[in-house]
């Protein structure tokens, strides 16, 4: 094993929050992997940080009406925070939006520029002539040609999954103005994947050791052949290209920036480069990065395995002054009560929301014990209830508490003398010889579920050691008998202390409190030393409280509240179609506001008089709760004009105001200035 070790965590999205999918596939495992080496004594480094650019964030930002840098700033700071109290020990968790990334991503560009690694392109992409940009997939939606689904994703129908292009789609129109896109020509740098796809397979061909989950996907790809692919994109947000390689080739810089997966994996150097200047050794970084006696480590998902098994080395070996990856462990996804994660449905766990009820070692346990390492698995909450209970409280919690208990009532609070072993006392303490290299080594090989497992069965064994031995027995008439057992449960705790500590952080660092340990042992030391006989113990603590029935069942049904309110939206969404002529039957017309007015005893409706045209009228408006009367005069809006007049609170209402509605809010659809009232609206 290489001195020093590298590792990452794919750099989740800001935004939206963690949530269980995240923590079970690149997060957990890799934050298990780097606190074992740490306790080894490694030379080990963690990095992270999130990543701020691409079309979600933008899109999640023109959901809200507010700038991109708002939403990363926001999610930023929450997913810092929620890892912090999940116990992810980041040495370093950056964000693509800093100075120093976009420093980093642009000299890395340029390098392959200046190397002539790139291949530039003319191509005609669909364009927003309203918005007057250039549409990323995201930004196109129209009819999915596979099952028909309306409000397809230019990149991915969400109704059916197919993988599809812009191109494909049925009635395309601007997620951003709604308006037909049209097709114009623009410039991108594409980097020539097919160039190394010899020396990608034969890197990866000496990697047999890798999961075959990897490895399958992989060579998949390579089975299709690689192709170009754009390292560039035209948006408003991102990191811009450099504007002499710009210049250099007649194109114009502005509003062309890296796409995001270019950029996105560069953020794991760009944070390392600012991990290094906070230790005040600004070149640190060179050390991990650029020094072949390093093991570099990304933790993924599955869906991340292209980008770092093939584009983000080809990236590397272009660049020729980088260390290439030298295990990619990639879990599967994890499913939630029998179903698929959905964030848009809100059908999820959310770390920060989970960490206001629950411990964090009890999911990080049972994550662990239920890891998607080589398919999917599935989290449901009576598990997540049965394991901590059964197995967390009942045989690892009981056996501390009993062994402390019984070490405080019967010797004074102090590791009792051993003395001479009977066959039952060895077999416990080759278990506890053999632990550390067994448990280490499935933690090195990536397989944690087996890790929780024997980790778990040391202790289910100490259990039962302790029932047999019966020191409650031999107390009397066998007192040395007593205290061999008590002093051997004492170093079992130790063990497990250590042992456990990867996994279950904030338990153990009690453990040490109780054991009155300045500081956890070193993993490779657990069988050369040992608590020594006659040292004070600290007071007894419960670590594992039971958790209840009702706490579970409220869990459950939120989520069976999010699949009916999805499938009650999809319900909705399907109303009945009619024809161009029933349409045109209702009159759409700009109105000016020119007056309003909150009726009496409604905290919800307003009185308007509106202008239309050479006419005026008076609508009732359920808006009073979004909108201040006073907020409204001289605004021009959308109104029903041919609406059957109705008595609203005593007050006759001429009319509707048309507005959007999400959940509880409302968002009246206002006209722009220039728009004289009476207008149709087509």
């Amino acid at each position: 094993m290489s001195k020093r070790i590298l590792v990452t965590s794919a750099l989740p999205y800001a935004n939206g929050p963690i949530h269980l999918g995240h923590l079970a596939g690149a997060y957990l495992p890799a934050d298990i992997f780097v606190r074992y080496h740490r306790l080894k004594g490694s030379d080990v480094i963690y990095i992270c940080g999130s990543d701020e650019h691409g079309v979600p964030i933008m899109l999640r930002a023109r959901k809200e009406g507010v700038s991109p840098q708002v939403v990363v700033d926001r999610y930023h700071e929450l997913n810092k925070q929620s890892f912090a109290d999940f116990g992810m020990s980041f040495d370093y968790y950056g964000r693509t939006s800093s100075p120093v990334h976009h420093e980093t991503s642009q000299e890395f560009f340029r390098t392959l520029a200046e190397k002539d690694e790139f291949i530039l392109k003319k191509e005609k992409q669909l364009y927003d002539p309203e918005a007057g940009i250039f549409l990323a997939d995201r930004f196109v939606r129209g009819t999915c040609p596979v099952c028909g689904y309306d409000d397809a994703y230019g990149d991915q129908c969400e109704k059916c999954g197919s993988t599809l292009s812009p191109k494909e789609l049925k009635n395309p129109r601007s997620a951003i103005t709604n308006a037909t896109p049209e097709y114009k020509e623009t410039v991108h740098w594409y980097l020539p994947l097919s160039k190394y796809q010899s020396f990608l397979e034969s890197w990866i061909a000496s990697h047999s050791e890798w999961k075959p989950n990897v490895l399958g996907q992989i060579k998949s790809w390579f089975s299709a052949g690689l192709n170009d692919r754009a390292v560039t994109r035209d948006l408003p947000w991102g990191v811009e290209i450099p504007a002499d390689i710009a210049r250099k080739y007649g194109v114009e810089s502005k509003g062309k920036v890296l796409y995001v997966w270019f950029d996105a994996p560069i953020g794991y150097i760009s944070a390392t480069k600012e991990w290094a200047a906070q230790k005040g050794d600004k070149d640190l970084w060179k050390t991990y990065w650029q020094d072949e006696d390093t093991r570099l480590i990304h933790f993924i998902g599955k869906d991340n395995i292209v980008f770092h098994c093939i584009i983000f080395p080809a990236m590397l070996k272009a660049h020729g002054h980088y260390v290439l990856p030298d295990n990619v462990p990639s879990n599967e996804f994890l499913n939630l009560e029998g179903n698929k994660l959905s964030t848009s449905r809100n059908y999820a766990v959310w770390l920060d929301d989970y960490l206001k009820k629950f411990q964090p070692d009890s999911l990080r346990y049972v994550l662990a014990g239920n890891m998607p390492e080589s398919r999917d698995m599935d989290f449901s909450w009576k598990e997540f209830q049965a394991r901590h209970n059964n197995e967390l409280a009942d045989i690892l919690g009981n056996f501390i508490n009993r062994t402390f208990t019984f070490a405080h009532k019967y010797f004074d609070g102090k590791v009792p003398a051993k003395h001479t072993l009977s066959d039952l006392d060895k077999e416990l303490q080759k278990r506890l010889e053999l632990a550390p290299e067994t448990l280490g080594a499935l933690i090195d090989r990536f397989q944690f579920k087996a890790y929780v497992r024997e980790l778990m069965d040391i202790a289910r064994f100490a259990n039962k050691y302790f029932n047999d031995k019966e020191p409650w027995k031999t107390r009397q008439n066998e007192p040395e008998s007593c205290a061999t057992t008590i002093h051997l449960c004492l170093q079992t705790i130790r063990h497990l202390t250590v042992l456990a500590a990867p996994l279950i952080p904030f338990s153990t660092e009690k453990l040490r409190v109780m054991l009155q340990l300045d500081e956890l042992p070193r993993w490779d030391a657990l069988n050369t030393e040992s608590l020594p006989e006659g040292a004070v113990l600290g007071q007894p603590e419960i670590l594992f409280t039971k958790i209840e029935d009702a706490d579970i069942e409220r869990e459950i049904e939120r989520l069976k509240q999010a699949l009916t309110d999805s499938q009650s939206e999809q319900s909705q969404d399907a109303v009945e179609e009619i024809d161009i002529d029933t349409f045109a039957k209702t009159k759409l017309k700009v109105a000016e506001i020119i007056a309003a007015e909150k009726i009496k005893k409604s905290n919800k409706l307003l009185k308007l008089q509106v202008q239309i045209g050479n006419n005026q009228r008076q609508i009732v408006a359920g808006i009073a709760k979004q909108y201040a009367p006073e907020e409204l005069i001289g605004k021009k809006v959308v109104v029903v004009a041919n609406l059957k007049p109705a008595v609203l609170r005593g007050e006759r209402s001429e009319g509707m105001v048309l507005a959007a509605s999400a959940e509880s809010r409302l968002s009246v659809l206002f006209v722009s200035d220039d728009i004289p009232s009476g207008s149709e609206v087509r």
